[in-house]
């Protein structure tokens, strides 16, 4: 049985081998290919913000969730450095807390990954719960073609098909290259899969 992972650990000890301090350049790449309005955003795993604060400069309301308390204590100074206002809370994605408004899009860039090992039938549906009939979301997955250790959880598309298949239409999956981290210099294949709620 593996041990859960403790994320504030992540985060105490500064071992964050996914963070870029750089916004996603898929995340760019998605939005100004699909000319994405403003609108309400959650970021699932939004870590120290660095892309809840990016969307927040192009006019977004954006909110953002992190199951560490460390990593939301990050995201807030560096929203305030930035000058820009984001929610920011400690919510784990399979047991969302129910927010008021529903959001159009969300961002995940290597959650589901790491929650599917252990409950990949729950994510779905609790992040389609959050969201507004028709809405969108990216999310970033490791790739089973190139597995690696260290490196992100990896994913098949079948296993992408089926996790995501009966809460959201999915618009378009394709391999794509994870950003360079400091320290990590490969950049590791992933998926790349946006989707829309049934």
């Amino acid at each position: 049985m593996t041990e859960p992972i403790d994320w504030n650990d992540h985060y105490r000890l500064g071992h964050l081998p996914w963070d870029t301090g750089q916004p996603s350049s898929e995340l760019l790449r998605v939005f100004s290919h699909y000319s994405v309005q403003r609108c309400r955003v959650l970021e699932i795993g939004c870590g120290t913000g660095t892309n809840s604060v990016w969307l927040a400069q192009q006019g977004f309301d954006v909110t953002g969730i992190d199951l560490a308390p460390l990593a939301i204590e990050q995201a807030e100074k560096r929203a305030h450095a930035a000058g820009v206002t984001v929610q920011f809370m400690v919510a784990d994605v399979l047991a969302m807390p129910e927010l008021v408004n529903p959001f159009d899009f969300f961002f995940d860039r290597g959650c589901y990954h790491a929650v599917r090992r252990t409950a990949p039938e729950q994510y779905a549906t609790s992040v389609a719960r959050q969201l507004v009939t028709g809405g969108r979301g990216l999310i970033l997955a490791g790739n089973a073609k190139e597995p690696h250790v260290p490196g992100p959880p990896v994913v098949t598309e079948e296993q992408i098909r089926h996790d995501l298949g009966s809460s959201f239409h999915i618009l378009d999956l394709h391999e794509f290259r994870f950003d360079e981290a400091p320290g990590v210099p490969e950049r590791f294949l992933g998926w790349s899969c946006l989707i829309e709620k049934r």
